[in-house]
């Protein structure tokens, strides 16, 4: 649709004076034609190959134009409830399958309804409070201040935000890092989320991955290697507190003792600790390396959407108040400050964080990190004892075990993979029932997938994953 003037009566429309006709003034255009489609699929295949996972584009609800009478019949009203119902059946199953990605599907937001007819931005700043009236800072203080004690630093000594997604905390880590040290180095381990290199990339910045230990976890020793041959350079450091796929815990206090015993004192290295999922739980597991501002960290970020269960993605960022302000300009168009990675920020995302650290509190998590931890020790165990390969690292929920034969398996119970491995991140959702299930349906398929195998070497036989998780983990032929 185009506005155009007509003639004089231009001028009228600003203080809507005499006679307003919109026919007059609106030029109706046609509608952009529908790109065809070939062999089923938007654009060409021949031209298109895509190796993970399924083709995109496969499936498409598509957007149409309603009848010129459809206020009267409501058509489309009565189409658009039958394909949400569907969809809604959809999300039932799918849920009820669901293994390989860390979030908590287990909650109830229904007393948080009555919000979702307002736009909650919070935009700029969340301790300077924009002309834009709808927001939410007072609960997202408040959030911050929850995970502030969680992290021992003082009120007055941290700034924070809640941010998009677990990325754009990383995003901003970094870049903290980078604004405090301009010429510096990221290090960062090779099981690192994927994230952290993304960054480097947008940033520019100089990158070197550190090997790892079977386990996942950072090898210092390789951290230090590095480190002496970059001396002349200040060290930008991503730890992991909990990696992507194996669910590893880098060694907080042994990565900051290595840093100081190879020439590089507290002014000249700034570390990140990449928590998404983790950086939650270890607070409240015994003997577990503690994550805290009391030590030489410049910044801490967690994923909302996982451990704590918000139903959009959203996370919390935390750094020191002395290294905001080398980020941090004003913007007199907000008439607040401007910090943060993104402008606009859902203003809902505070909203259902403090809802449930309010429902659960300290003492609500901690039963629910026991929970999953007593169920990820319970789903290893099955799996030893029928025979697989599976590994489970002492901090984490996180199983990984032998990737299955069939990828209709892996699809059905959304398993993320990785070469010969895959994972099952046991969440405050996840049942012994949804447990036994599960590896009844895997016993079984392994009976079709490997019938046979070891006899005349045409069937195929378990994957040996002595590499990935250590030949004491490994139940191949040869490591049985």
């Amino acid at each position: 649709m185009e506005v155009h003037a007509v003639g004089r009566t231009a001028p009228h429309l600003n203080g809507l004076k005499g006679d307003f006709d919109p026919i007059a003034i609106v030029r109706a255009e046609p509608l952009p034609p529908v790109v065809a489609a070939e062999n089923g699929v938007h654009g060409n295949d021949d031209k298109k190959e895509i190796v993970l996972g399924r083709n995109v584009h496969t499936a498409c609800l598509e957007v149409t134009e309603p009848d010129a009478d459809d206020h009267f019949t409501g058509d489309k009203d009565a189409y658009m409830a039958g394909v949400l119902a569907r969809y809604r059946n959809n999300l039932l199953e799918r849920t009820k399958h669901h293994l390989g990605y860390p979030y908590n599907l287990d909650f109830d937001y229904g007393a948080l309804s009555q919000l979702q007819h307002f736009s909650i931005n919070n935009l700029g700043d969340p301790f300077i409070e924009s002309n834009y009236g709808v927001h939410s800072r007072q609960f997202e203080v408040g959030v911050l201040d929850w995970f502030a004690r969680l992290w021992e630093i003082e009120r007055d000594e941290y700034w924070g935000y809640i941010t998009n997604c677990g990325t754009e905390g990383n995003l901003h880590g970094i870049l903290m890092g980078r604004e405090v040290f301009p010429d510096g180095i990221l290090y960062a381990s090779r099981e690192s989320h994927y994230s952290v290199f993304k960054a480097a990339r947008m940033y520019r910045m100089e990158c070197v991955k550190v090997d790892c230990l079977t386990s996942g976890e950072i090898d210092c020793s390789d951290l230090k290697k590095q480190l002496l041959a970059n001396k002349d350079k200040p060290a930008i450091l991503n730890v992991n507190i909990g990696t992507t796929v194996k669910g590893a815990v880098d060694d907080l206090d042994l990565v900051i003792k290595t840093l100081e015993e190879n020439g590089f004192p507290q002014d000249r290295f700034y570390i990140h600790c990449d928590g998404a999922l983790f950086g939650l739980m270890m607070p409240f597991v015994k003997r577990a390396p503690k994550v805290s501002f009391k030590k030489p960290i410049g910044s801490v970020s967690v994923s909302g959407h996982k451990f704590v269960g918000c139903p959009m993605p959203c996370g919390v960022q935390l750094t020191r108040m002395s290294h905001i302000k080398v980020l941090s300009s004003n913007v007199e168009y907000l008439a607040s400050r401007d910090a943060t990675i993104m402008g606009s920020r859902n203003g809902h995302a505070p909203i259902f964080l403090w809802y449930t650290l309010n429902k659960k509190g300290y003492k609500g998590f901690q039963k629910e990190v026991q929970k999953c931890l007593r169920n990820a020790h319970y789903l290893k165990d099955k799996l030893r004892d029928a025979g697989i390969s599976a590994m489970l690292n002492e901090l984490s929920s996180t199983v990984v075990f032998e990737r299955p034969h069939d990828e209709e398996f892996v699809r059905r119970w959304q398993l993320a993979c990785q070469g010969n491995i895959a994972h099952v991140v046991v969440m405050p959702n996840v049942t012994i029932e949804k447990l036994d299930g599960f590896l009844e349906e895997l016993a079984e398929k392994r009976k079709l997938w490997y019938k046979g195998s070891g006899g005349d070497g045409v069937a195929p036989s378990p994957p040996c994953v002595a590499v990935d998780i250590g030949s004491e983990n490994c139940d191949c032929g040869l490591h049985k």
